[in-house]
């Protein structure tokens, strides 16, 4: 399903929404961030995928591949540490001014040790909240949701962070952090907002900014106002979506791309929130095998971001994510094979529908003249899934990868 958003402006950025996020911070965070030992210094790939391109009737497709961002192999490795910074800094702001860059570090752990913080998680935010409250020193409790596989959970547990299920979704999670961070004076650092709660989802966000810097720096100059005519971004709550939307809005105003946020049918809140004009809930079960993408409810927070520039919003089924993670898995003689994980294929899964389906494809202007940005959020970080979707691993993805690289050297 598609859906025209006639709120979106082509107007430069607002001010009052440039107050709350902007470049400047987005800058700030990846100079934080350069710091820590679980983010990799070189600046992520920006793939061509010319015969992906021209299957989807396209100029130019670019993939933005986060999975090598971090050992955590998600772009939230870039959220959850700077809202933890963030966070720490203003507690610690009448006392002693810390600095983040140390803090990072591990340096002030002593001072640290007692300070716990919590959150709701389907998976990568909490394993980038406990890396980095690992490194940091300070304690963190992670609420798991029926949906999240053992295998995630294992793999957040190796960072130290106590976990705790319930039986209810994703939303449902988010309330039993809240309540247990009120009975216990623990810290909630959430990507999503609610009612009352939005410093540490604005930091969040901003911390995903790091994303679109990169890419500017790595297009360099361009002979057309703005070097993409479309992005396609995924949608859970919002917060990418407008971390990123908020960036490239910003940065080229009035000539910004057209974007379209791609999210499952069953997991349709921003779809939804479109239809209402407000952030709203999903309407259908929310269990999806795209994980970080399988949210009940839109972040007020990140809807204020979304709903003036965002143009089109569009739902996938399972199968269409696990046919284009398949799809750029194989690769071809011009175009890399890649690891890409469920939710990082939706973007991608979203331009191959609207391809093949000339009526929509007209409607959000996509011909042979567009040029296409798609991000890879996440490689495989529940390989065990991956390769069951896939039907290969992903470690033979990379080797296949490698070869291929070598060939266009050779």
């Amino acid at each position: 399903m598609l859906i025209n958003n006639t709120r979106a402006s082509r107007s430069a950025y607002p001010a009052e929404l440039r107050a709350i996020m902007n470049i400047e911070s987005a800058r700030e965070s990846g100079a934080w961030l350069s710091h820590w030992s679980q983010i990799n210094s070189s600046v992520t790939p920006l793939w061509d995928l010319p015969d992906a391109a021209e299957t989807a009737g396209v100029a130019q497709l670019s993939l933005k591949d986060e999975s090598v961002r971090s050992p955590l192999g998600s772009f939230k490795a870039l959220g959850a540490p700077v809202a933890l910074m963030r966070l720490i800094v203003r507690l610690w702001k009448s006392e002693v001014a810390l600095d983040p860059k140390a803090m990072i570090k591990g340096e002030y752990a002593g001072l640290l040790r007692d300070l716990t913080v919590i959150s709701a998680t389907d998976g990568n935010h909490g394993k980038s909240l406990a890396a980095a409250a690992q490194t940091i020193g300070c304690r963190c409790v992670i609420v798991l949701h029926a949906n999240v596989s053992v295998e995630r959970e294992q793999s957040i547990a190796k960072y130290g962070a106590k976990i705790v299920r319930i039986a209810g979704n994703y939303d449902e999670s988010v309330e039993f952090a809240a309540e247990l961070a009120r009975t216990n004076g623990w810290h909630v650092v959430s990507d999503t907002s609610y009612e009352g709660y939005e410093t540490i989802p604005r930091d969040v966000m901003q911390g995903y900014g790091v994303i679109p810097d990169e890419i500017v720096g790595q297009i360099g100059a361009s002979s057309s106002p703005v070097p993409f005519t479309h992005v396609f971004l995924q949608g859970g709550v919002g917060g990418l979506a407008a971390g990123i939307t908020t960036y490239l809005w910003e940065y080229y105003g009035q000539h910004r791309p057209v974007f379209i946020v791609v999210e499952p049918q069953q997991a349709d809140c921003l779809y939804q929130s479109a239809i209402e004009g407000s952030a709203t809930r999903a309407t259908g079960s929310v269990d999806s095998v795209m994980a970080g993408l399988a949210c009940g409810e839109a972040s007020p927070l990140a809807w204020k971001f979304l709903w003036p520039c965002v143009d089109y919003f569009m739902t996938i089924s399972d199968s269409d994510a696990v046919e284009a993670m398949r799809t750029l898995a194989r690769g071809t003689d011009r175009d890399a094979p890649l690891v890409v994980g469920e939710s990082g294929a939706a973007g991608f899964a979203g331009l191959t529908l609207l391809a093949q389906a000339p009526d929509l494809a007209r409607k959000v202007g996509l011909d042979a003249e567009s040029r296409v940005l798609v991000i890879s959020t996440e490689g495989a970080t529940a390989p065990n899934m991956y390769a069951e979707l896939v039907g290969e691993s992903a470690e033979s993805v990379l080797a296949r990868q490698h070869e291929w690289l070598q060939g266009c050297t050779a």
